[in-house]
């Protein structure tokens, strides 16, 4: 088999103009598939099916592009001075402190890609092939050229393919070339081919299939398809999410202050104390204790716990930035069948345009449903449940299928029966699409003329269905004469047959998990394609509380500053067609709201991508499976409300480290520029500062376990890196007194010796910043009202014994300490008691003034 992964060149073109048999024969391949051992060598060859998959770096690359974090190349510029000084402790002590954060987010990272695969791979695309002439379904992945695929309604094309066989095939290609109206696909030899519009009988990956179905053969998959090239080149440029640029902020922020502080205490030292040597190491020191290099870690850590926590409660996340997201929502944009009703459509009535039961109604809209082999719906499988009918006499002929454009699908057949003989075509759909496309109406086999009084009957009794809460299609027909082929122009001049009425009942818990959706802050919007009546019907009955109504025709009419105004007044937008939706989640996101956007269906594809947070479900179709970050196994709001619950969980606790980091190195800054300007030696040697930022770094690392407060999670929490600095302004300068305070007792009090000072400014400082998280963690009284996670408490009370000991032990020695008296002891506990009182009632005067929290 010749090379044949090369993109879109020449020898696509041959392919469309060479026979379906031949071009069978040039891929070694034939309708029965191919066998395992030569996909095997073809997975060899070509590679896995995956063309927007970066190569996969080797291990060792991705542990060594870890060191080029912004945090960390501080430290490691840190650590070569402090060698350069002669200072090989220090700077051995400073490179463990690397190695040991660099190794557990590289540990957490792996650890989590393999359990975020695990979870992806059980909401996997999959795609129907023939292998060893048996039909199997595989993930497309697993695709090599060569293969025999089956297409049909709602599944992505999974490589580029050329068409052996197809059945009124649509194809949406807006994802290649723009157009948003679907083209009709045929599998028969072409005479000419010049460009890609012009390729009828092939496919192309990340195109999909909006109607009809087809046998195919792939030609070229993974990285060397058309798609990949536009893919290849998106995926060049990360995709910078507002979870990712807050981190990046307060990376930044961190550093700022690392330097301005660095640079303020070595000018202050080495002028006031005149050892430039001494000044340096302390300086650099400083740097290190201020430095957050444990970030990058914990917030993996904490991505992938709530993954594996969300996962357990039916949500699979495919993108770990959609977490944040999910917590951060305050609208969530839904379609209501499925959602709020229980999607097990029964067909209930079947009447005349007068109301009255006609059972032919009943089967012509059964031979519609029966024969087409579209986009067979719901409702298609209702009519095909509700009675079996048995036809001797009926040839299908042709079948002009359904689009979104239309809102309706024609079935054209031979038929011999009482009600009628001869060419039949016979449309089901929308009620005013289909009447407006009818001339006649049909009542006891006799035909009369549509006149003004029939229209409003007719409309009279579909808006008494609908105010009843049924979803109603009407069905039409007419004679046809022989032709070629038929398309959407032969639905004219209709006879107009009847309605067939469908009950789609409200769950018995949309009511509930509405009312705990709006408990947490998250405003249900509807989004449906159903009319207004059938939509109040449902709305009133689960009690949703509704501001307003419109329609996707007055959406049409509304520029987008007038539709940014609305949508903030309107909780239910009916007869909507999937650019409305995408305008409405745009108009939203334009107001500040964080928008989600809950669909499974082929048209709900272009929204999924738009919103802050696509939604889709593991029995979605596999378009919008694709487009979305987050994957519902249960389509259920309670569902939801649990991952809404845990996305925020995931965010609170991430927010405690940053904030704690953030205060406590504000407040260190007044402390350590205040001890450099006023005390004649260092109030901690540049070893002990590397050593209380290691105790500190190792305490943080069970934050990700712990509980947090109900009231938290009450209301989204949008990433503010505003509300951050305000918390450091605010709370920072706290620790700063207390340390102040320690400063004057040791000093001007207790006379004590240089190592003891050092000693005890060690052991302060310590507590403050490992004991202060029980009180940032919470807006409650700690342990009393809110008690934190036993992990939480275990590391805590662990580092600070591990501490205390230290500077009592042998090896204090090494770090410079000196045991200090009881006395010295207790004033230190005494001290670090009352500054955690201070900031509890500090906090809380500030949660009453500011809404601070």
């Amino acid at each position: 088999m010749s090379d044949i992964n090369q993109g879109l060149d020449s020898k696509y073109y041959e392919y469309a103009k060479t026979d379906a048999d031949t071009v069978l024969k040039n891929f070694n391949s034939s309708t029965n598939g191919l066998s395992d051992s030569e996909v095997a060598k073809r997975i060899k060859q070509y590679g896995y099916n995956d063309p927007i998959k970066r190569d996969k770096k080797s291990l060792i690359l991705q542990f060594l592009l870890k060191f080029t974090n912004p945090l960390i190349i501080v430290l490691i510029v840190i650590a070569v001075f402090t060698l350069f000084y002669a200072e090989r402790f220090s700077a051995l002590f400073i490179f463990i402190m690397i190695l040991t954060s660099v190794c557990m987010e590289f540990y957490q990272e792996q650890r989590s890609s393999k359990e975020i695969d695990k979870l992806i791979e059980l909401v996997r695309v999959k795609i129907t092939v023939i292998r060893n002439g048996k039909v199997k379904d595989i993930n497309i992945h697993e695709l090599v050229p060569g293969d025999i695929i089956d297409l049909s309604a709602g599944d992505i094309v999974p490589a580029d393919v050329r068409l052996i066989n197809s059945k009124d095939l649509f194809v949406n290609e807006s994802s290649l070339t723009g157009e948003a109206f679907p083209v009709e696909k045929h599998y028969e030899t072409l005479q000419k081919a010049d460009n890609i519009n012009d390729l009828q009988n092939m496919a192309f990956m990340g195109t999909s299939v909006v109607s009809g179905s087809a046998t195919c053969l792939v030609l070229t998959t993974g990285k060397y398809t058309e798609f990949s090239h536009i893919a290849r080149n998106i995926a060049k440029d990360n995709f910078e999410t507002s979870f990712d640029r807050g981190i990046r902020d307060f990376t930044w922020l961190m550093i700022k202050f690392v330097l301005i502080l660095v640079i303020f205490i070595f000018a202050v030292n080495a002028l006031l104390k005149g050892n430039v040597i001494e000044s340096i190491l302390f300086s650099l020191a400083v740097a290190v204790g201020l430095t957050p290099e444990m970030l990058p870690m914990l917030v993996t850590l904490n991505l992938a716990k709530g993954a594996r926590d969300m996962s357990k409660k039916q949500v699979i996340v495919k993108h770990l930035e959609s977490i944040q997201n999910l917590g951060a929502m305050d609208i969530l944009c839904t379609d209501k069948t499925g959602t709020l009703t229980e999607d097990k459509i029964i067909l209930e009535k079947y009447s005349d345009i007068n109301g009255s039961e006609d059972y032919t109604v009943m089967k012509y809209g059964f031979i519609n449903s029966f024969y087409q082999t579209g986009l067979r719906n719901v409702m298609d499988e209702a009519v095909l449940r509700h009675e079996h009918i048995t036809f001797k006499n009926i040839k299908k002929i042709d079948e002009i299928p359904f689009d979104f454009t239309r809102k309706m699908m024609s079935i054209v057949a031979d038929i011999e029966s009482e009600e009628h003989k001869g060419l039949v075509i016979i449309s089901k759909g929308a009620p005013e699409e289909i009447l407006s496309r009818c001339t006649k109406y049909e009542i006891n086999n006799r035909t009369y003329k549509i006149n003004k009084g029939a229209l409003s009957k007719a409309n009279i009794e579909y808006e008494k269905l609908s105010a009843d809460g049924f979803r109603v299609l009407a069905v039409a027909y007419k004679p046809i004469k022989k032709q070629g082929n038929y398309t959407f122009k032969d639905e004219t001049n209709l006879v107009f047959k009847g309605y067939l009425a469908f009950l789609d009942p409200p769950k018995h818990d949309a009511r509930n998990a509405i009312n705990a959706l709006n408990e947490l802050g998250v405003e249900v919007k509807i989004l449906t394609g159903d009319n207004e009546l059938v939509t109040r019907k449902i709305c009133t009955e689960l009690g949703l509380k509704i501001k307003g109504y419109t329609t996707g025709a007055n959406i049409d009419k509304l520029n987008d500053a007038e539709l940014r105004a609305l949508v903030e007044n309107v909780s239910v937008f009916t007869r909507v067609a999937p650019l409305q939706k995408e305008r409405v989640v745009e108009a939203l996101q334009k107001n500040g709201h964080t928008v989600g956007f809950l669909g499974d269906g082929i048209n709900d594809a272009p929204t999924l991508k738009k919103a802050d947070v696509g939604i889709s479900v593991n029995n979605g179709v596999d378009i919008a499976k694709e487009s979305a970050g987050i994957i519902l196994l249960n389509k259920n709001l309670m569902v939801l409300k649990d991952g809404i619950i845990d996305g925020r969980k995931v965010f609170c606790n991430l927010v405690k480290y940053i904030r704690m980091g953030a205060s406590s190195n504000f407040g260190n800054m007044f402390s350590l520029a205040g001890a450099s300007l006023f005390l004649p030696f260092l109030p901690m040697l540049p070893i002990q500062l590397i050593l209380n930022n290691f105790m500190y770094d190792i305490s943080q690392l069970s934050i990700p376990t712990d509980n947090v407060d109900d009231e938290y999670l009450k209301k989204p929490r949008p990433w503010n890196i505003e509300s951050i600095k305000r918390y450091m302004i605010f709370m920072g300068p706290i620790s700063s007194i207390f340390d102040f305070t320690t400063f004057i007792v040791m000093y001007l009090i207790f006379k004590a010796t240089i190592p003891a000072f050092q000693t005890a400014w060690f052991i302060e400082s310590m507590f403050t910043q490992i004991l202060v998280v029980h009180i940032i963690r919470t807006n409650k009284i700690p342990f009393i009202q809110s008690r934190p996670s036993k992990a939480l408490i275990f590391t805590t009370v662990l580092v600070v014994l591990t501490g205390l000991s230290i500077t009592m032990l042998p090896i204090g020695k090494f770090f410079g300490f000196e045991p200090l008296p009881w006395y010295y002891i207790a004033t230190i506990f005494g001290i670090v008691s009352i500054y955690l009182i201070v900031t509890f009632t500090v906090k809380k005067r500030l949660m009453e003034k500011f809404n601070f929290e």
